[in-house]
């Protein structure tokens, strides 16, 4: 929603060396500027950067575009942050067409962000000063160095230790929404970290969201992350993201882990392209955001069966995301060790040759569904199909969705034909494993409804959703909504919560948004809602199938036009 006129205003004010020499070494080649490519392996340069077109091209992997889209896929960011980025850096405000409430999410984040920032450095003050924290780390193999990277930090064991920094402290209703005071009875108030060694969260861009405090000694929790706030939500944030960004661009490669200090203690020992999920199981946002920056994606967890649930939790949600080109794979550790034990072992070399060990998806798939049936050769082929099924209709990705129930055919002994005749079955079956105990859950509102309030809440979800399927719903408001909503994701497909629910705010859909959001008001916190968008599509089919096909003609039509509509106004054709 920011205008185009300022677009243009700001990129005519921008020189294009400037924005691009300030990330990468550019040399003079003629009229142009060249370097080795930033966005893939080269030993010439191949990547050139026109002063005069104000545009960079890229030979090699045929990447191009204007300085916001360099900063983008350098940094990557959203365009609206691109965006922003190189306007604060020109001391330019950016104007919004939906006027300033819509922008208020926006401008609640900016505001909260500061006091992070002074948090961060009275925390980092904290460990110099404190010998019995230096000695923490120590005893966990890390340096100054390292500590002084990821920007660690300790929180004293007092209540307000944060008071000595926030004059303000007693009142200010900022240091709540960011998560770093806890209102208590009586108006009395404390610090949310206390006596922990804190590990500072940042987003894409390294800037300050969040924190995650281990504590020193004994206590509960062990870990214990900054709430959810207008800046922080752990579904889609990950630790140690800006300082692996380099090494996981060189290697093409993440390795995905479950804890802090994992991540830091991979990297003390030169594996620098770890991540670690913020205490949460890995979401559909998560690969997601990975993908934009990789090829390869390995989960690295503990080889007992919490580490394997978590790992197969992390391939049900993925697959709704993953691309053809894309390669996931597990990595399970010997029992009794964890990725910081286990690199201090055997280091950087021992690790990274257990990664060409790892198990690619569908042996890992293929392997789980195997251990977990039962019974003879007949119902063990049986139990596998079935519970195969609900995965592979999550798989968008064409040949991977053809080869994974190729694999899935020869583990129970079928032909891929008779496999595919199966899944067609329970694809065309009214009722499905998932559906009752989401009904039951959740027994009132509309199909549309049920949709549209889960996506509400994980807006890439909307990119699972077929329009034309949606536009069966076009009759009920929260379908029409629901068409808009899949609209605004497809043309900003890294689009938050915050800015979604900004967007709708203001249009005539936000009725039906308000209702829709009710209905997710008691669903448990760690509900999986890429399964339950899958489950809730699978019954939009099995309705569309069934409806007469005039109808669905007449509602296909209209339904896209609007849609059509909605992603011409976004892009300003």
């Amino acid at each position: 929603m920011i205008p185009q006129s300022f677009i243009d205003d700001l990129l005519a004010r921008l020189d294009i060396v400037d924005v691009v020499g300030k990330r990468i070494q550019l040399k003079r080649a003629g009229a142009n500027l060249s370097a080795c490519c930033p966005f893939h392996d080269e030993r010439s340069p191949s990547f050139t950067v026109s002063p005069t077109k104000q545009f960079y091209h890229c030979f090699g992997c045929g990447a191009h575009g204007t300085a916001i889209r360099f900063v983008m896929e350098y940094e990557n960011l959203g365009f609206v942050e691109a965006v922003e980025s190189l306007a604060a850096s020109l001391g330019l405000e950016v104007p919004d067409e939906r006027g300033p409430a819509s922008g208020s999410v926006r401008s609640r984040s900016e505001a909260l962000r500061p006091l992070l920032n002074a948090a961060a450095t009275l925390y980092r003050q904290k460990l110099r000063d404190t010998p019995r924290a230096i000695d923490y780390l120590k005893r966990r193999g890390l340096t100054g160095q390292i500590a002084k990277r990821f920007g660690l930090g300790y929180a004293p064991e007092g209540w307000d230790a944060l008071a000595s920094v926030f004059s303000d402290y007693r009142g200010n209703a900022d240091l709540i929404e960011a998560g770093l005071v806890v209102a208590g009875e009586a108006g009395k108030r404390h610090d949310r970290f206390r006596d922990r060694i804190m590990f500072p969260i940042t987003d894409g861009a390294g800037r300050m969201i969040g924190f995650g405090g281990r504590i020193l000694d004994r206590g509960e929790p062990k870990y214990l992350n900054s709430p959810e706030t207008p800046l922080f939500s752990k579904g889609r944030e990950l630790f140690g993201l800006w300082p692996a960004k380099d090494a996981m661009k060189r290697e093409n490669r993440a390795i995905v882990v479950e804890g802090y200090m994992d991540v830091v203690a991979l990297a003390q020992h030169g594996v620098e392209n770890a991540v670690a999920t913020l205490g949460t199981a890995t979401t559909p946002n998560h690969v997601q955001k990975l993908l934009r920056m990789v090829d390869e994606i390995v989960f690295c967890f503990d080889g007992d069966a919490a580490g394997r649930r978590a790992a197969w939790r992390a391939l049900e949600n993925s697959l709704g995301v993953l691309r053809d080109d894309a390669r996931l794979k597990f990595l399970f550790l010997p029992d009794g060790e964890d990725p910081d034990t286990y690199v201090r072992q055997v280091g950087a070399d021992g690790f990274r040759e257990a990664l060409g060990d790892a198990l690619s998806l569908a042996e890992f798939m293929v392997r789980e569904l195997t251990a977990q049936a039962e019974g003879d050769a007949v119902e063990a082929a049986a139990q596998i199909v079935h519970r195969a099924e609900p995965l592979l209709r999550q798989v968008q990705a064409p040949a991977l969705a053809l080869l994974l129930r190729k694999r899935i055919a020869d583990a129970a002994g079928l032909s891929s034909g008779e496999v595919d005749g199966l899944v067609g079955q329970a694809f065309a079956r009214s009722e499905r494993p998932r559906a009752p105990a989401l009904r039951q859950r959740q027994p009132t509102g509309s199909l549309a409804a049920l949709l549209l309030s889960r996506v509400l809440r994980a807006p890439v979800l909307a990119l699972q959703l077929d329009p034309e399927r949606v536009a069966s719903l076009a009759d009920d408001p929260a379908g029409r909504a629901l068409l808009t909503v899949i609209g605004i994701c497809a043309s900003q497909p890294d689009i938050s919560v915050e800015d979604l629910a900004g967007q709708l705010r203001e249009s005539p859909h936000a009725g039906a948004c308000r209702d829709a959001a009710r209905l997710t008001r008691d669903l448990p916190e760690d509900v999986d809602l890429a399964q339950e968008v899958a489950a809730l599509a699978a019954r939009l089919a099995d309705s569309s199938r069934e409806a007469p096909p005039t109808d669905i003609a007449a509602l296909d039509a209209a339904a896209r036009s609007a849609w059509l509509a909605e992603l011409r106004r976004k892009k300003g054709v």
